[in-house]
């Protein structure tokens, strides 16, 4: 079964969203300003709208420039970071840093599993990188079938750790803070929870990946390889040089992040400060590696360039959200979801939110553009469930980073089990138990937060 682009998938939604508007009843909460100036329903208060206009057939099309008026700030935080990060990875710091890693270690597998692992999840938690690892895909396979493993040992690398990492995110910026901001928390609020919990899951991954390697070095026979007829070339040579500039470039990058963490929680940033930043970083990082401006400035419109996809994804969910407001029916989808959460309690409805992203991440990979949609929605009803919104966030964000590690449509996953030749059956049978452990665990994590007061 082919599986449509994300894209129509989006537009498909906004025509059901719309077909809604017919058969479900306008509806409203009363609302109140929070301390952080937002507005947020007040339980008990949901009552029936009469005589709301119907709306017309075209909004289905006019709502989709709206979306992304709406959506403009995130829009072009994401152009800007996406230039950046072109433009760090244009410097090879990240190649000669992974190469020189694989390297060193690349005879101790359960060394060069938990240190590859840990580097793509810090970047995925912290500055929001996945498809960035794709190219050492073919190097991670050689050198995990060197030392008799095999491809799916070398994929787990990238995938699961990408996947860790954005399921339980720092700073993501494409993630934690769109998804913060759109339910009215401070940015980067909870992150010593968000830290914490990094480690369990973490090493879930990790002791996952690290068994099945083990099992097929002792018996290559039970690799879930077995018949599938591939043959690597060779990899191209890839930097291992650690330069004096890469150095320098590095200690930037990790300045950096802590001069948008002390911004952000001391000086009230907000994207236009984060852009600012990413821009500057960019440009500095391009003139100490030795580029001209010129070529800093090709390279970061063609990092901007290759996210257009993902900024139309963010504008056209914002589209859904806006066509049920107009409608005023949002209100009344809330309330008939937040009914049978009401009645389990706060750590089975905080599970249950959990449940509900991981489904929506089907339909939506992308992590900003599932915040678009499904944040509106799960953000209220934290309020009359009694549970924060903080809480809402991160059961987000574990649905959304947990989930890309199976769903089909994440181009990440297949991007990698397309280079590694790994069939998606084979793949689904080596991560299905891995994931029935990261959502139990992720259960727990989300009731230990609502205990807490998270």
């Amino acid at each position: 079964m082919k599986i449509p682009h994300t894209l129509v998938l989006l537009f498909g939604m906004i025509v059901f969203a719309y077909a809604l508007t017919w058969v479900v009843p306008a509806g409203s909460f009363d609302t109140v300003t929070n301390d952080h100036n937002r507005e947020v329903v007040v339980p008990g208060t949901f009552a029936e709208l009469d005589d709301v206009e119907k709306l017309p057939v075209w909004s289905v099309f006019t709502v989709i420039p709206r979306g992304l008026e709406a959506a403009q700030g995130i829009i072009f935080f994401i152009f800007l970071i996406g230039g950046a990060l072109a433009v760090v990875r244009s410097t090879g710091v990240i190649d000669a840093i992974l190469s020189r890693m694989l390297k060193q270690f690349g005879k101790q597998p359960a060394v060069l599993i938990f240190i590859s692992m840990l580097a793509v999840a810090v970047g995925a938690s912290t500055i929001g990188m996945s498809e960035e690892f794709i190219p050492f895909t073919p190097v991670l396979i050689l050198l995990c079938v060197g030392m008799g493993m095999d491809a799916i040992v070398a994929a787990s690398i990238l995938i699961v750790g990408s996947g860790i990492g954005y399921g339980a995110a720092a700073i993501n910026p494409f993630t934690v803070l769109v998804a913060q901001d759109l339910a009215g928390v401070p940015l980067i609020s909870g992150l010593n929870y968000r830290l914490i919990l990094f480690v369990p899951f973490f090493l879930i991954g990790f002791w996952h990946i690290w068994r099945y390697a083990s099992k097929i070095r002792k018996d290559p026979s039970a690799s879930l390889m077995q018949s599938v007829d591939v043959d690597f070339e060779e990899p191209p040579e890839m930097a291992t040089a650690l330069t004096s500039r890469h150095t320098i470039i590095l200690t930037l990058i990790v300045a950096t992040l802590g001069v948008l963490v002390w911004g952000i929680t001391q000086k009230g940033w907000y994207f236009i400060e984060l852009g600012a930043v990413f821009t500057a970083l960019a440009i500095v990082c391009g003139l100490i590696a030795g580029t001209s401006l010129d070529s800093v400035a090709k390279t970061f419109t063609a990092g901007a360039a290759e996210l257009t996809g993902t900024a139309l994804l963010i504008g056209f969910a914002r589209s859904i959200e806006m066509i049920l407001s107009d409608a005023q029916v949002l209100h009344t989808i809330v309330n008939a979801l937040a009914e049978p959460l009401s009645a389990v309690g706060g750590g089975l409805a905080a599970a249950g939110m959990f449940v509900i992203q991981s489904v929506f991440n089907f339909f939506i990979p992308s992590g900003s553009g599932q915040a678009y949609v499904t944040i509106p929605i799960m953000a209220p009803i934290s309020d009359l469930v009694g549970l924060s919104r903080q809480v809402a966030v991160l059961a987000y964000q574990m649905g959304d980073g947990f989930m890309n590690m199976i769903i089909p449509t994440g181009y990440v996953l297949m991007g990698i089990l397309g280079m590694a030749r790994i069939p998606y059956d084979r793949w689904f049978r080596f991560a299905w138990p891995l994931m029935l452990q990261l959502i139990l665990a992720g259960c727990v994590a989300l009731v230990i937060a609502v205990a807490i007061g998270y």
